[in-house]
C-alpha cells in the first residue's frame, strides 16, 4: 500500500456514511467498529443511524450530518474504550431506510393443492412482487443480529420465505373454507381476496421486527399447463352429470352413447367414448361398465330403486346450461343441441 492510500484509508476513517453502492438497500452495516471521536457521520433524509453493541441499541441518530463527540451526543459515552484515553469507542453502527421498498420479486412452489370441485392435487406455483417498508428501525435491527442476519441480502432472503410461506397456508385454508374451484383461481378471479389474506397472514410474522408490507403487486397463481387442461376436462364432466342427474345417470348415459356408435362403426364407438371421458371420471364408469356386462352373463341384478326424478323446470335447465356456456364448460355446440332438446320440452 502507497502513501497515498494509506492517507486515503485515515480520510475515509474519519468520515462515516451509507456506501454509495448500497443507497438501494433497506439495511446496511459499516464495515469499521472501531470509530474516533470527532468522526464526522452523515446520516441520509429517509434513514436512521444505529449504535449497537453487544446486541442492544445504545443510540441512534437521525437525517443530518454529526460530529461524534460525547459533549453533544452523550450516550457515546457508554462505547468509550478506557484504554484509549477517551479517543475511540466500539460499536456497530447500521444505517436503516424508513422509506417505502417497491418491486421486491418473490416466488416459488406452494407443494399440492387440493381442488374443491374434482378432489386433485395439483402441484402450485405463486410468483409476483411486493413493497415492504420499516416501521421501528431498532427492532429490526435487534431482531436481526440476534438472528445473525444483519445484511440486505439476508434481510430479503428471509422475508421472502415468510412471504411463500403465508402464501401457502391462506391459499391451502381459502380453498377449504370458500370451496374456490382451481381454475378460478390461477384465473385471477380472486386475486385481490389472496392478496389481502396473505397481508393480514404476514402482519403478526413480520411486526416484531418493526417491518410491514405495505401492498403486492403482479400477484399471480399458476399450475402446468397438462394440469389444467385435466381440470378442464373433469369440470366439464362435473357440469354434465349435474345436468344429467348424477354421476350414475351420466355414466350410463355415456355407456349406452358408445354402445350405439359401436354398433355403427364396429365396435371402435365405445372405446373412443371412454377415451374421451375424463381421467377420474373414465375409470369409474369403464369399471361400471364392465361390471354391467358381468351382470347380464351372470344373473339378473335384484330390483332397485328408481334413480328421484328430476324436479327442475326446463326454464331451470335452461338457465344452467347458459350459465355454464358464459363459464366456458359448454362449447356452442354443445349448448345450442342442449338447449333446442330442452325447448321441446316448454
Amino acid at each position: 500500500m502507497g502513501i497515498f492510500d494509506s492517507i486515503k484509508g485515515e480520510a475515509k476513517r474519519n468520515f462515516i456514511a451509507r456506501a454509495d453502492t448500497a443507497k438501494g438497500e433497506i439495511i446496511y452495516k459499516y464495515p469499521e467498529n472501531n470509530v474516533r471521536m470527532m468522526t464526522q457521520l452523515t446520516v441520509d433524509a429517509d434513514e436512521v443511524a444505529l449504535f449497537v453493541k453487544d446486541g442492544k441499541v445504545e443510540g441512534k441518530l437521525g437525517p443530518g450530518r454529526h460530529s461524534l463527540d460525547t459533549n453533544n451526543i452523550p450516550f457515546l459515552s457508554r462505547l468509550l474504550e478506557k484504554f484509549t484515553g477517551g479517543n475511540l469507542f466500539v460499536s456497530e453502527v447500521f444505517f436503516v431506510s424508513v422509506r417505502e421498498f417497491a418491486g421486491v420479486k418473490f416466488g416459488g412452489p406452494i407443494g399440492d393443492v387440493r381442488d374443491p370441485e374434482t378432489g386433485l392435487g395439483i402441484g402450485t406455483m405463486v410468483y409476483g412482487d411486493f413493497s415492504i417498508r420499516v416501521t421501528d428501525p431498532e427492532k429490526l435491527v435487534v431482531g436481526l443480529v440476534g438472528m445473525g442476519r444483519t445484511g440486505n441480502d439476508e434481510l430479503l432472503q428471509w422475508f421472502k420465505s415468510q412471504v411463500l410461506k403465508v402464501t401457502k397456508d391462506r391459499i391451502a385454508e381459502l380453498l377449504v373454507k370458500k370451496r374456490w374451484p382451481l381454475l378460478d383461481v390461477t384465473s385471477g378471479a380472486y386475486t385481490e381476496e389472496i392478496e389481502t389474506e396473505v397481508i393480514g397472514g404476514l402482519k403478526p410474522h413480520v411486526d416484531t421486527y418493526g417491518l410491514t408490507v405495505v401492498r403486492m403487486g403482479n400477484f399471480h397463481i399458476s399450475i402446468k399447463p397438462e394440469d389444467e387442461a385435466t381440470l378442464k376436462k373433469l369440470s366439464k364432466d362435473v357440469a354434465y352429470s349435474r345436468l344429467a342427474g348424477g354421476f350414475q345417470q351420466y355414466a350410463q348415459g355415456q355407456a349406452m352413447l358408445g354402445a350405439a356408435e359401436g354398433m355403427a362403426k364396429g365396435g371402435e364407438g365405445s372405446g373412443n367414448a371412454l377415451g374421451g371421458m375424463g381421467m377420474g371420471m373414465g375409470f369409474g364408469m369403464a369399471q361400471q361398465f364392465m361390471n354391467m356386462n358381468n351382470q347380464q352373463h351372470q344373473q339378473q341384478p335384484p330390483p332397485q330403486a328408481a334413480p328421484p326424478a328430476d324436479t327442475r323446470s326446463p326454464a331451470q335447465r335452461l338457465k344452467e346450461i347458459k350459465e355454464l356456456k358464459d363459464a366456458g364448460v359448454l362449447s356452442d355446440e354443445e349448448y345450442n343441441a342442449k338447449r333446442a332438446e330442452l325447448m321441446k320440452l316448454l
